[in-house]
């Protein structure tokens, strides 16, 4: 339930770029500088989308060299074939080849083309029953609408920040491109985890159900339970729980318990090949655990260390739940605290780091902590999708962690000023 709102003390004016710039509202300190300057920051948003754009249809019109593949190993829409093929498998009675690595790969072989490395389906049954629409239209325009739909509902869950210019920003947030060049995931996370602690204290049924939704990728919801329950938010968790069983529950009527065992099977198998081992590409990896492993750490030392890193992050999200930090920090607090908990964060899944980037924003008016410290987070936190990638390709090493670590310290701090100043700011959502 939502709890009474203390009065806000605003200790400076001081309003960073994304408001400012994106939106075309001048702040009222705003410095002449490049990167701080709200009208350059415009125009550089809107080049950026229109490279971005470009760069993503000419990657697209390279998967057709070879029917629907780029003629060596990638298909057109690259991930999203698997988000495709799928429910389309599982909508026409053929459920039971999804798990099959080699029955899957036959049939995306057999409308996309020859030439296509090996695919899988790598998420739980559920995800089959929450796609299933895309089943219903054509591949290629079923591309276009994943895109479009995710993307739009991460705008309108970015617009429950109540800040100015989330269109513009939706649109030129890194990850975006990212997550499109590969055809993934990202932006329905985003919106379900953002939309979800936006949503906590107005609308705490819906914001269960958006939680639960989750399930699909539950390496994303582990920090959930430490926050809603160390701020007493019963009703959500409840409604969380329910909307989880009674997704497993309808998965498994509708395509049979055994998909889930076979679900099982092959994530260990997966999690040697990609998580462990690193054949998957630790390049476009950003967990502690990768950190550790690139740096010759052997298996059981890695988990130790991701467990520990896992703990020291729950903690901190449990502490400023339970004691009622500004919805800006803790919200905040629980995205990053989750890029530290999970062993398996791929660079597309950062784009719920956006949400992190306009709190920062929101929280600079009143915090006394030096605005270009926060400008810096803001910075790492957008930019650390799109760098983690070509930095780990480039070097061998996978730098995302790098990233993430300072905009985690940076909560902590703002965490810690709000209790010295003895709590006279709110606890409520900043709309």
């Amino acid at each position: 339930m939502a709890r009474p709102c203390r009065p806000r003390t605003k200790w400076n004016t001081r309003v960073t770029t994304i408001d400012s710039s994106v939106a075309g509202v001048a702040a009222p300190e705003a410095s002449t500088g490049v990167l701080t300057n709200p009208a350059r920051i415009r125009l550089i948003a809107r080049v950026w989308i229109v490279i971005a754009f470009i760069t993503y249809v000419i990657d697209l019109l390279r998967q057709t060299h070879d029917g629907l593949t780029d003629g060596i190993r990638r298909p057109f829409g690259d991930d999203f074939v698997n988000y495709w093929s799928g429910p389309f498998l599982a909508l026409h009675g053929r459920a039971i080849e999804v798990y099959n690595f080699a029955a899957f790969h036959v049939f995306e072989r057999s409308f996309t083309g020859p030439k296509l490395d090996l695919y899988h389906y790598s998420y739980p049954p559920v995800l089959l029953l929450l796609t299933l629409p895309l089943a219903l239209i054509p591949y290629v325009p079923a591309l276009g609408v994943w895109l479009v739909g995710t993307w739009y509902a991460f705008y309108r869950a970015l617009k429950l920040t109540g800040s100015d210019g989330m269109l513009l920003f939706s649109l030129a947030a890194p990850a975006l491109f990212v997550n499109a060049v590969g055809g993934q995931n990202g932006a329905l996370t985003a919106a379900l985890m953002g939309g979800g602690l936006l949503l906590l204290d107005r609308r705490p049924v819906v914001a269960g159900i958006l939680f639960g939704l989750l399930i699909y990728k539950p390496q994303l919801g582990l920090m959930l339970p430490f926050a809603l329950i160390a701020g007493r938010r019963w009703l959500t968790v409840g409604v969380t729980a329910v909307t989880i069983v009674a997704l497993v529950a309808a998965s498994c009527v509708a395509f049979g318990a055994h998909r889930w065992l076979e679900y099982g099977n092959n994530a260990t198998i997966l999690r040697t090949a990609i998580l462990e081992d690193g054949t998957g590409g630790w390049f476009r990896m950003a967990s502690v655990f990768v950190f550790v492993r690139q740096l010759g750490a052997d298996l059981g030392l890695a988990y130790a260390l991701q467990v520990a890193s896992a703990l020291g992050a729950a903690f901190f999200v449990a502490r400023s739940w339970l004691r009622d930090d500004p919805a800006n920090i803790r919200n905040a607090m629980v995205i990053v605290g989750t890029f530290l908990a999970t062993p398996y964060l791929q660079d597309y899944d950062l784009l719920v780091g956006a949400f992190v980037a306009v709190w920062l924003q929101q929280e600079a008016a009143y915090s006394q902590i030096p605005l270009r410290w926060i400008r810096a987070a803001m910075a790492l936190i957008l930019l650390v999708p799109v760098a983690t990638s070509p930095l780990g390709k480039a070097t061998g090493f996978s730098v995302g962690l790098l990233f993430i670590l300072p905009v985690f310290a940076m909560l902590i701090m703002m965490s810690g000023e709000r209790r010295r100043l003895g709590g006279v700011l709110p606890v409520t959502s900043p709309t």
